[in-house]
This record gives structure tokens, C-alpha cells and sequence, in this order.
């Protein structure tokens, strides 16, 4: 069988010969990667090929070189430098030929593939000549060759870090302001051109700070807007989005020359897709300016200057702007898909973003379109009215907006049992939004009875409207419930509403998310009851029990890959309710506990390692320990090989946090009942510390997890006080070192600091209780000397200088004999302490320091 064959085959309708197709492609992968390569792209580059043969060769090869998963695509990278480089070159010319291929199979592939390569070889100092390449490409004569050419620009832009590109950007960005141009006869590649511009915006800054550089861009964005070609239109509006969303600061000029009155004109677009980009301008304008307000608020409460300018653009436009978004409220498609983003749904987003925006300046040219649409015969101006009104009910003061509410909620509970779907299903939506934001206007004695038996007949009424009336539900449970009140206004309703939710779960159907939504309120409700409903709550989690023993009695029954996603999904909400049920129950869940970890140890068995639903009965296990306490020693025997395993499994991470997790609750609610289990918690925990596969963020709760166990077995750490300072100073250098380059940088550097914190004072005092703390003094230097590199560092999160304020009260109160004298007199920490002891009243975080001054001035003899 020829190469080409094989690519016709993974493709063929005929499922036996895509499976030995795939098959014979992989056999190629392994057997010679070289020449793997060389015949795919040969494959590529074969003008004579059929074009889906050369559409899967460009696929396969561009995934020799991708992949979604951080760890892979390392592997991926070093493989394909590990290539001969005259095979890389060969590779390499052949896509590069290809982009000059009449056929869009070829090109595009090819695009991605060249994409791809570069991503790998850039940064590396390798092919530097591949822009310059691309460039001249753009200045030929052929218009497919300069399409592919900026469409390979742009999958470059896209795929490689801006900072690898920042030099070459005045070529790229004059190459595609050429293509964009209103004068270049091709649409397809102005179309190409601005998508390539869309993706370069990043590494353009510097343009973007020279005025004339940045009026050539805008002028060509904004004349792409009126191209004739509706692709190229929408391209140009995304752009116009991304824009704003990356230099806001630079667009008061523009804003008042071209970009209020387009973007206005382009909402009401008779082309959705182009309506749908301009109505995103608007809410990208609002969301830039929310963020600029939270930051010039944060500015003026920590007395610091607020150096950039909101320009405000969505209260001077909202004479033009609110007007159109609300005509475009009435445009609704009943025959559309609820999933399908339409006109209607972003107008609602952006009007919502402009509230949270504007504020009270919402309110009144809005509420005048509520009251005249409010009982029109026509259900898209009924519902437009009531979408409108649930919209602004975030951003004005509630001193603005509670009259209105209380006088409206009569009025939205009738419309729940409208005759017209949608009218229902957006009446149960701002109730919702009611009951999660302005819950004080509902009045108990005068609304609830009505608003409950709405939502609980809606409940029973078309799947689309269930899970709103369960979200409005939910939120008011949350709102005004408490498990530690004694009672709480739905406690007469309680019973009723947990017996519907269970009648309309009995089904096995989901349609539009409701059986999910239901056992979600379930979960909530349970988790938010007060005590006189503890009995339904106890009552509900027998049934869901029941429910579940069913599901896994008739596992077998699930023959395909539907089913089972289906079963899973179903066993997943029953265990989340279960979760909750022991939560809030406590040791009263000991009546059934016996039966529940029956169930999950069943469950357990026949769970595939990736599945979700072991997730969620290790969260049910956890809920039990903490329920249970030292009870739940007796199952631990039977459940640690599962947990063992869960640990050891690290490719599906998120099992392995949670098991991780489980350690430190069993050594919470064992205490030294979990010493015979710590061996082996040891020995794998500090086997996922030097794992490469596990995922990073997994890490610190490990590093906390030996606190858990110091804590619970005291002395007896003293075992593995050596191995775990050794671990926990190499990850004081590896965050020391750690330079905060993005915002998930930070935060995963601030989880590791916080680990190692926890660690430190679980370990101090797990020692001190059993009067070995003096294991602690050899590292004691070295533990200073970090906190105070943290100390310095202005991104360390509130949680990391709590946790660093405590550990220096616990080797305080542990050396209490001028043992630290020294190092606790250091200016550094006085200076942290202060710094604790003047947060706000009643914070933890007060207290906290509070105490460890106290400790400090006694372990410092006069």
C-alpha cells in the first residue's frame, strides 16, 4: 500500500480501513521518523494529489509537531530538532513550495505546518530567514501565494511568544498593512491580511506608540469595515476588538473620529456575524473600563496614584449605544438554538457589561422600555422587557434599584408562567439574578409563597426554563439559608421543593442541561439547609444513595460511548449530592456511611483511571472523613489501595490533587490512628515531587501535605524531618528564583510559598507536641533567609503573609528560651508583624499578628 493509500484511508467512511490506516501511520511514526516526515510532506507538495489525500498529509505532519499538552509538545520539540537537519530542510522547502499550490487543502495545512516549525526553531536561533521568506511572498505576483503567505504570518503570530517577534515587527506589520489595504484589488487577501494583523497586534506596541505608525494602522482597520467582502468586515471589527482591548489608552482620538459612529452603524448590520463583532466592541469597551475602575479604586484605598485615564467612552456613547442594543433585544430567532450566540444574547451581555460600567445612569433610559414592553402582545418586545430589566440589576446602588425590583417582582413571577417559552424562561432568569443580587427586596411574608410555587412549577415545564428557575433557587437558598440557623424562610417549602426535584429526575432525560440542573439544586439545598431540615436532608440522601446503587447495579447495561458518558455524568451529580448531604449532617451520615463506602469502593473498581466520576467519589470520601472524623479508620484499609493509585496517577492530575488532599484529611481526623498509612504517604508523595509528568500545580498541596502529617503523628515525623527539609529548601531556592513574568506565574509561585509555609508550621508544631523541636534549629536559618526574600517581594498574596506571620509565632512560641533571639529580632520581621496588625479589624489575619508579637517579646529575654 502506497503512502498516499494509507493518508486516503484514515479518511475512508469505512471504519475497518481508517482503524488500519491509523494504524499503519503510527508504524511509520515509530519505525522511521525521518523518513516519516520526508513522505508526508512529499505527499503535501504533490500538486498531482487528490486534495483530501494532501489535506491529511499537511494534518498529520503539523501534528507530529503540536500538541495541546505542555509536556508534549516539549517532546515533540526535541524530536524534531533531533532530525537530521538536512531532513528538516528538505521538509521544510517542500511546505514552504506548497504555499504557492492553487488548492486551499494544501495551503492551509501547509500554513500551520510552517507555523508549527517555527514556533520550535525561532527561539531557538534556528531558520531566522523564514519572516524575510514569507515577505517576499506577499509582494508577488500571485494572489493565492500572498494569501497563504500572510495566512502563514498570521498562524506565526499566533502560535510564538510576541517577544521572539518584537524585531521583525515594523517588516511584518508594513508587509500586512500592504496586503489590508483599500486598495488591493483581492478581498481574499485582505482577508488574510488583516486576520494577520489580528494576530501580530501583540508584538506591534512599539507602532502603536508612534502616532503616525498608529493612525496608518486604525485608518486601514477602520476602511476594511466597509470592504465589500462581509469575511473581511468581520475580520476588521474583530480587530477593532482586540485593539481596544490592548491599547484603550490610545483611542480617545479615534474613538470620537470614526469608532462611535461605525461601530453604532455596524450593530445594526442586516450581517449577523458583523452586528455580532461590533456589539463585542462595546462590551470589550465596558470591560476594560470595569477593570479601570477596580483598579483606580484598589489605587485610591492603598493612597497610591493612579497613572492611566479612563476615558469613560460607554457613558458618552450610551445616548447611541443603549438605544440600538435594546432594538437589538427584540431581534430574538425563536427557532434558533438556546446554545447559538445570536444578536439578542450579546446585546443582553453587552447591555448587562454597561451596566456594571455606567452605574446608575442606566437606569433611567432603560426602565421607560421595560414599562412599555413589558405586557406587549408581542412576546419578543415582552421578553426584550424583561431581558432588559434583568440586565441592569448589577452596577446601579441597590438604594436605586430596590424600588423598582420590589414593584416588578410581582409582575416577573406572572411571567414565569407565560404562554411563551422564552418569556418564561427570561422571567426565571432575572429572578434569579433577583435573588442572588437584591435578595433584601424580596419580601418574605408578601413575595415568597408566590415566588416559590412559580419556580417550583416551572420546574415541571419545558426543559429550557428548568434550569434557570433551579439557578433562581439555588441562589436564594444560598442567600438566606445557613446550616447553623435553626431555621430559615424555605423551611415550609423545603420538603415540597426537594420532592419535585426528585420527580423530575427520575427520567433519563437531560435535555437543555435540566436533570443536571436539579441535582445541582439538590446539592445546594442540602448544603444550605438549616436544622430543622436536616430530616429531609437525611431522608434525600438515602434516596440518592438508593439512586446510586442502581446506576451501578446496571453499569453493564451501558454498551457504547454514549452511554456511558451519559452514566457517568448521572453518577457524578449523585455523588456531589451525597457530598454535601455528609457535609452538612456530620456524624449522623454514620447511619448510612457503611453503605455509602460500599457503594464507592464499587465504584471504584469499575471506574476507568480517567474517569470523572472517581473525581467525585474521592470528594465524597473526603466529605466522609471529615463527617466521620477518627470513625472513618475503619474503612481505610479498604480504601487506600484506590487512594494509592489516585496518587500515583499522574497524568490525570486532577485525581491526583484530590487524593493528595485526602492524605491531609485522614491525618486530620486520625490524628496518630494514620501513622501505619505515613510510610507509604511518604515515600509517594516524594515520588510526585521529582515527577516531570505530574503537573506543577499539584506540587505545593504535597508540600503542605507534610504539615498534615506532622501535625497528626507528632514525634514520630522525626523519621522524615531530614528527607522533607531537603525537599522543602530545594523549593524555597526553585521560588526564590522564580521571576514573575505573568500572572500565572505569580500565583503559582504564591501556591508554592504557601505550601512550603504549611509545611514549616505543621512541621514545627506536629514537633513541638511531642517536645522535638530542636530537629527544626539546623534549617532555622535557612527558613529565615527565605521569608525574607518572600517578605520582599510586593506580589506575595495575603494568604502567604498570613501563613509566614503564623510560622514565626510557632518558632517563637517553640524557642521561647532565646533560642531565635537573633533572627527574631531581625527589622524585617517586625515589619511583617506590622504590617498584619494593620489589617482591618476583625480580620484573621489581625489576630494572627497580633499573637505572634506577643510570642516574639517572650522568646527575646530581656
Amino acid at each position: 500500500m502506497s503512502f498516499a493509500e494509507i493518508l486516503s484511508g484514515t479518511i475512508s467512511p469505512n471504519a475497518n480501513i481508517r482503524v488500519q490506516a491509523t494504524h499503519a501511520l503510527e508504524a511509520a511514526e515509530s519505525n522511521n521518523f525521518s523518513q516519516y516526515l520526508l513522505s508526508l510532506a512529499q505527499e503535501l507538495a504533490n500538486e498531482s494529489g487528490q486534495d483530501p489525500v494532501r489535506s491529511a498529509a499537511g494534518l498529520a505532519l503539523k501534528n507530529t509537531l503540536t500538541a495541546r499538552d505542555e509536556s508534549r509538545q516539549i517532546q515533540y520539540s526535541q524530536r524534531w530538532l533531533q532530525v537530521d537537519e538536512a531532513v528538516r530542510e528538505q521538509v521544510k522547502q517542500s511546505v514552504l513550495a506548497t504555499l504557492a499550490s492553487q488548492s486551499r487543502f494544501a495551503t492551509t495545512p501547509a500554513a500551520q505546518t510552517i507555523a508549527a516549525i517555527t514556533a520550535i526553531e525561532l527561539p531557538q536561533g534556528q531558520w531566522p530567514d523564514i519572516i524575510s521568506t514569507l515577505l517576499q511572498n506577499v509582494s508577488a505576483a500571485s494572489a493565492s501565494l500572498r494569501v497563504a503567505s500572510l495566512q502563514t504570518i498570521g498562524f506565526i503570530c499566533e502560535s510564538i511568544d510576541p517577544e521572539i517577534l518584537t524585531s521583525q515587527g515594523n517588516t511584518i506589520l508594513t508587509a500586512v498593512i500592504q496586503g489590508a489595504n483599500s486598495e488591493e484589488p483581492s478581498q481574499d487577501v485582505r482577508f488574510a491580511a488583516i486576520t494577520a494583523l489580528y494576530n501580530s497586534l501583540e508584538f506591534v506596541r512599539a507602532n502603536f506608540e508612534n502616532d503616525g505608525e498608529r493612525n496608518v494602522i486604525m485608518q486601514t482597520v477602520c476602511e476594511a469595515t466597509q470592504s465589500p467582502s462581509t469575511s473581511v468586515q468581520v475580520a476588521a471589527f474583530e480587530c477593532l476588538v482586540r485593539i481596544m482591548q490592548l491599547y484603550y489608552d490610545k483611542m480617545g482620538f479615534y474613538m470620537e473620529k470614526a469608532l462611535y459612529g461605525l461601530t453604532v452603524i455596524g450593530m445594526k448590520h442586516e450581517e449577523e456575524k458583523i452586528a455580532l463583532q461590533a456589539i463585542e466592541f462595546w462590551s470589550t469597551v465596558c470591560d476594560e473600563e470595569i477593570e479601570l475602575q477596580i483598579e483606580e479604586d484598589d489605587a485610591r484605598e492603598f493612597g497610591r496614584e493612579f497613572e492611566r485615564h479612563n476615558f469613560r467612552f460607554a457613558k458618552t456613547a450610551l445616548p447611541q449605544v443603549l438605544p440600538t442594543l435594546l432594538f437589538l433585544l427584540t431581534k430574538q430567532d425563536e427557532d434558533a438554538d438556546e446554545d447559538e450566540w445570536n444578536v439578542s444574547m450579546a446585546a443582553a451581555t453587552c447591555l448587562s457589561l454597561l451596566a456594571q460600567t455606567i452605574g446608575n445612569d442606566i437606569v433611567a433610559p432603560v426602565i421607560p422600555f421595560v414599562e412599555q414592553n413589558i405586557r406587549n402582545p408581542d412576546w419578543h418586545y415582552r421578553e426584550a422587557a424583561v431581558m432588559s430589566f434583568g440586565s441592569i440589576l448589577e452596577g446601579p446602588e441597590s438604594s436605586v434599584l430596590n424600588p423598582l425590583v420590589s414593584q416588578a417582582l410581582p409582575v416577573l413571577i406572572e411571567m414565569v408562567k407565560d404562554n411563551e417559552i422564552q418569556v418564561k424562561d427570561s422571567a426565571a432568569w432575572t429572578i434569579g439574578r433577583v435573588c442572588d443580587l437584591l435578595v433584601e427586596c424580596i419580601q418574605m411574608d408578601v413575595h415568597l409563597h408566590n415566588l416559590v410555587s412559580a419556580l417550583v412549577s416551572g420546574l415541571e415545564d419545558n426543559p429550557r426554563i428548568v434550569a434557570n428557575c433551579c439557578w433562581a433557587i439555588m441562589n436564594l437558598t444560598e442567600q438566606i439559608g445557613g446550616t447553623d440557623a435553626e431555621t430559615y424562610a424555605l423551611s415550609p417549602y423545603f420538603e415540597g421543593i426537594i420532592t419535585t426535584l426528585m420527580r423530575i429526575t427520575e427520567t433519563n432525560v437531560n435535555e437543555n442541561n435540566s436533570r443536571t440542573s436539579a441535582y445541582e439544586t439538590m446539592a445546594t439545598l442540602a448544603s444550605s439547609g438549616p436544622k430543622d431540615t436536616y430530616p429531609v436532608i437525611a431522608k434525600l440522601g438515602v434516596a440518592i444513595l438508593d439512586r446510586l446503587d442502581s446506576t451501578i447495579a446496571n453499569a453493564n447495561q451501558t454498551v457504547n460511548a454514549d452511554d456511558r458518558l451519559v452514566l457517568g455524568e448521572l453518577q457524578s451529580n449523585l455523588l456531589n449530592v451525597l457530598s454535601n448531604v455528609a457535609r452538612t449532617l456530620g456524624r449522623q451520615i454514620s447511619e448510612i456511611s457503611d453503605r455509602i463506602m460500599t457503594s464507592v469502593l464499587r465504584l471504584l473498581e469499575s471506574s476507568s483511571k480517567q474517569s470523572v466520576v472517581a473525581e467525585d467519589a474521592f470528594l465524597l470520601v473526603g466529605a466522609l472523613i471529615t463527617a466521620l472524623e477518627g470513625d472513618f479508620a475503619r474503612y481505610l484499609e479498604s480504601f487506600s489501595p484506590f487512594l494509592y493509585n489516585a496518587l500515583q496517577n499522574h497524568e490525570e492530575y486532577q485525581l491526583c490533587s484530590i487524593a493528595v488532599g485526602l492524605i491531609g484529611d485522614i491525618c486530620r481526623a486520625l490524628g496518630q490512628g494514620a501513622s501505619p498509612y505515613c510510610d507509604q504517604f511518604m515515600n509517594i508523595l516524594l515520588r510526585n515531587l521529582e515527577s516531570d509528568v505530574l503537573q506543577r500545580d499539584v506540587k505545593p498541596g504535597i508540600l503542605s501535605c507534610f504539615g498534615d502529617i506532622a501535625l497528626a503523628i507528632g514525634g514520630r515525623f522525626e523519621t522524615y524531618v531530614e528527607v522533607s527539609f531537603n525537599v522543602l529548601m530545594a523549593a524555597c531556592t526553585l521560588s526564590a528564583n522564580t521571576q514573575a513574568i505573568d500572572y500565572d506565574t505569580i500565583d503559582y509561585n504564591n501556591a508554592l510559598r504557601l505550601g512550603i509555609f504549611e509545611a514549616f508550621v505543621g512541621i514545627t508544631q506536629g514537633l513541638k507536641s511531642d517536645g522535638k523541636t530542636q530537629l527544626v534549629l539546623p534549617y532555622i536559618q535557612d527558613v529565615f533567609g527565605f521569608m525574607r526574600v518572600v517578605v520582599g517581594d510586593q506580589n506575595r498574596s495575603e494568604e502567604v503573609t498570613k501563613t509566614m506571620i503564623a510560622l514565626i509565632g510557632d518558632l517563637a512560641s517553640s524557642f521561647s528560651n532565646g533560642e531565635l533571639r537573633e533572627p527574631l529580632q531581625y527589622e524585617w520581621i517586625q515589619t511583617l508583624i506590622k504590617e498584619g496588625r494593620a489589617s482591618p479589624r476583625g480580620s484573621y489575619i489581625r489576630d494572627i499578628a497580633r499573637w505572634a508579637r506577643d510570642m516574639v517579646k517572650q522568646a527575646i529575654p530581656a
